[in-house]
């Protein structure tokens, strides 16, 4: 019997698109419910009773939550095609640091900077800023951030380009300005068909958010 996936998604969610990514690169067909964050479903709360967030992964009946580890169940469940994640033990070590740093640091930054008001609007944009020049630092000369080849980190990473028009228009800055080789990495990225159809368009982006706050 064939796999039954289920996605509960997002459609502007950063962490919705990292699943949608990682699917299309395995080449898993899938079902997409997509949810209204202000109205969740019985079946979002069903499936994700303790954070009632999205994404959540349905594989049969049994739900995987929280992106990053529904990224490596995807990648663990169809291990024979595309592998995300590299076979030696200290390159997934760091693999998955720069993957959680990407949720421990580069999401707040991020939303910080939409989201201060005042005097601490600021640091906020020199945070962002600080944590963007540790990314360009980290990526180097790499065409992908693991190396050779697209995988976790930047799946993980290169949801957060969907969001950049709204970090440039309230952060006063220009992205491709500031990060050269991080715009240059994400139109690398662009390149891949399974991240060309995940992410939605900037301005997409910002006129929703605009209308959300």
């Amino acid at each position: 019997m064939a796999d039954k996936v289920v996605l509960l998604d997002f459609w502007a969610s950063l962490f919705a698109m990292r699943v949608r990514i990682a699917l299309a690169e395995k080449g898993i067909e899938f079902e997409c419910k997509d949810e209204d964050w202000r109205n969740k479903s019985e079946l979002l709360l069903k499936m994700n009773p303790v954070h009632k967030k999205i994404p959540v992964l349905i594989h049969n009946g049994k739900p995987v939550c929280e992106s990053l580890i529904i990224v490596q169940y995807i990648d663990e469940v169809w291990n024979d095609k595309s592998p995300l994640l590299p076979s030696d033990p200290y390159q997934r070590a760091h693999a998955r640091f720069w993957a959680d740093f990407a949720d421990q640091k580069v999401y707040v930054v991020g939303k910080n900077l939409f989201s201060t008001k005042g005097e601490g609007w600021e640091a906020a944009k020199k945070d962002f800023l600080e944590i963007y020049k540790t990314l360009e630092g980290e990526l180097g000369d790499k065409p992908y951030f693991g190396g050779e080849i697209f995988g976790l980190i930047d799946i993980a990473l290169i949801t957060f380009y969907s969001w950049f028009y709204v970090y440039e228009t309230l952060g006063k800055l220009s992205m491709e300005a500031e990060f050269p080789k991080i715009i240059e990495w994400a139109k690398r990225c662009l390149l891949k068909e399974s991240v060309a159809k995940s992410l939605p368009d900037q301005k997409k982006v910002y006129k929703a958010f605009v209308e959300w706050d």
